[in-house]
């Protein structure tokens, strides 16, 4: 027989009633492109690219060795070069690639060229253009099918892949020793043992991974028991105000939907906290979460970063690179600071959320992306948009849920449970024995404003780590901001205070500002010597302890 004669009809058989399809005489089950640049994703995201090829090209060499002895069996041909190129006939009418008539037989000086791939399309839908061939399936796939019909080892390798940006793939079947030192890099994915040290080394990358993961959780569950036991929520988020409850509870029950969600709040309130709880409550909780700051990227890098750029795009895109929406493509990506982005990157922004699809800088095809965006920002979006430095149409396409985060000082109740697990996570960093905070010193935490939010919260803690003498945090380890503030009313849940308890922890805070000094203490109260003594004489019937250090106390005025 000759390999012209053959037909893809009485190549194909179908048995409806039964399930059965053969192929070559070779039962197969049909499985689509798609499926298959699916598993090569899975593949080398979660073992490596080298053991991704390993497992692909040994995978193919079995394939091919088989399809060999079916087509040697089933059929009787004329001469070993017809069976040879049947091959490259059969894989093409199987759908895996296109060759290019009469340039079909690998062993020839000229090799085979491929006109269409479908293991380079599926790479390039996933990964972008590489920097090596691709075809990694399709190279074990005529490898052991030529191997079994020469009786030897042949290797076919790739030498021009579409993968790569060439126009066809081009593959040449020779010997190892044909091939020689210059080629032993590639020829080792063929080898059995290559394939073992690949994945060993992959799946001791991924335990240790786990391993680190693991550990820190473990970590950083101590603390949350051993300082909060039952302040804390289950995924550490601390929301004992009502306001950050209700805020938490918003977060929880849009975090099932599908939708777009502007965050606002002020710099350093937790924002992204906020927005990392949406995405580990949400379906796509198994995939990237990608947060961006808009703000630290000028405008031309930003359009980059985001939607990646093409080899040549720019002075110095040496290689093509996927941007932040393909990171994230499946999983979430979060816009910070979005109010600070310009007016023409708002423009491609609604285009991405309209369209779902995004374009490299440099390229001229769109890439479908499924993506959960979630926006961030301190500014208040609704004046921006009416001054028209912000686009209406954009801004009520990311505010199909708004979660406004309330600031530190408008959930005074989360104050000290914040900073409780901050000190303690402050303390195991730095390895010290830390146990919590002198009353003055919780007190005053209370009673400063935290124009920084959490953030500043989170700084003054580790300082208060850092310089602390003994074994609790005490008010001179603050911050010179934070020690200074006066007294203040601070209203917590169902603690409210009466006025005379008020102008009592008032007047002390005075008195220890001023070391003791009564005289300056009066003066600054505007009240007389005689009725600051009949005050302090009064706290110190009631027990409370008055300050020592440079007091100059009042004669007892006279009747």
């Amino acid at each position: 027989m000759r390999v012209e004669e053959l037909h893809q009809k009485e190549l194909l058989e179908l048995d409806p009633a039964g399930g059965l399809l053969r192929f070559a005489g070779q039962r197969v089950i049909l499985i689509d492109a798609v499926a298959m640049g699916l598993l090569r994703h899975y593949l080398v995201h979660n073992f490596g690219l080298h053991a991704a090829r390993a497992v692909l090209t040994q995978f193919g060499f079995a394939h091919g060795w088989r399809m060999a002895a079916a087509l040697q069996k089933g059929y009787k041909w004329d001469n070993n070069t017809d069976w040879r190129r049947a091959g490259t006939l059969v894989y093409s009418l199987e759908g895996l690639f296109l060759a290019q008539p009469g340039n079909d037989d690998l062993l020839s000086k000229e090799g085979a060229m491929l006109l269409a791939s479908y293991e380079a399309e599926q790479h390039l839908l996933h990964f972008g253009r590489s920097d090596s061939a691709v075809c990694w399936t399709i190279c074990g796939l005529m490898s052991g099918y030529v191997s079994h019909t020469e009786g030897e080892e042949i290797y076919v390798l790739e030498d021009r892949c579409l993968g790569l940006g060439h126009a066809a793939c081009h593959l040449l079947g020779r010997t190892r020793a044909e091939w020689g030192e210059e080629h032993a890099g590639e020829l080792a994915y063929f080898d059995a043992l290559r394939l073992q040290e690949c994945l060993e080394v992959s799946l001791s990358r991924v335990t240790e991974s786990l391993k680190i993961a693991e550990d820190k959780l473990r970590a950083h569950k101590k603390v949350l028991v051993r300082v909060l036991k039952d302040q804390v929520d289950p995924l550490g988020l601390i929301a004992k105000s009502p306001k950050m409850r209700n805020v938490v509870d918003l977060a929880r029950r849009v975090a099932k939907v599908d939708a777009t969600v502007l965050i606002t709040g002020e710099s350093g309130a937790g924002k992204e906290r906020i927005a990392r709880l949406v995405h580990d409550e949400s379906p796509r909780a198994s995939g990237p979460f990608v947060a961006v700051n808009c703000a630290a990227i000028t405008e031309t890098l930003l359009e980059s970063e985001l939607f990646g750029h093409a080899r040549g795009a720019f002075t110095g895109a040496s290689s093509d690179r996927p941007g932040l929406f393909e990171a994230a493509n499946h999983g979430t990506l979060l816009l910070d600071e979005i109010g600070e982005v310009s007016p023409g990157m708002q423009v491609k922004l609604l285009r991405v959320l309209q369209e779902r699809e995004i374009r490299r800088v440099g390229e001229n095809k769109s890439r479908a992306v499924d993506v959960r965006l979630l926006a961030a920002t301190n500014r208040d979006l609704a004046h921006r948009v009416a001054e028209n430095t912000f686009r209406q149409d954009l801004y009520y396409r990311l505010k199909v849920v708004e979660l406004n985060v309330p600031s530190l000082r408008d959930r005074r109740d989360d104050i000290l449970p914040l900073a409780r697990l901050l000190l303690a996570n402050a303390a195991a960093r730095m390895d010290r024995t830390i146990s919590g905070f002198s009353p003055n010193t919780a007190d005053q935490l209370l009673r400063y404003d935290w124009p920084g939010n959490v953030r500043e919260l989170e700084n003054a803690l580790e300082r208060a780590v850092a310089l602390a003498c003994g074994t609790r945090v005490e008010l001179e380890d603050l911050p010179e901001e934070v020690r200074q503030v006066c007294a203040k009313p601070v209203v917590t849940t169902g603690s409210v205070r009466t006025l005379d308890e008020m102008e009592k922890d008032y007047i002390l805070a005075v008195l220890d500002l001023n070391g003791g000094n009564q005289t300056r203490t009066s003066q600054q109260l505007g009240i007389g010597s005689a009725t600051l003594y009949r005050k302090l004489k009064k706290y110190e019937t009631l027990g409370e302890v008055l300050p020592e250090k440079g007091a100059t106390m009042v004669p007892k005025p006279e009747a």
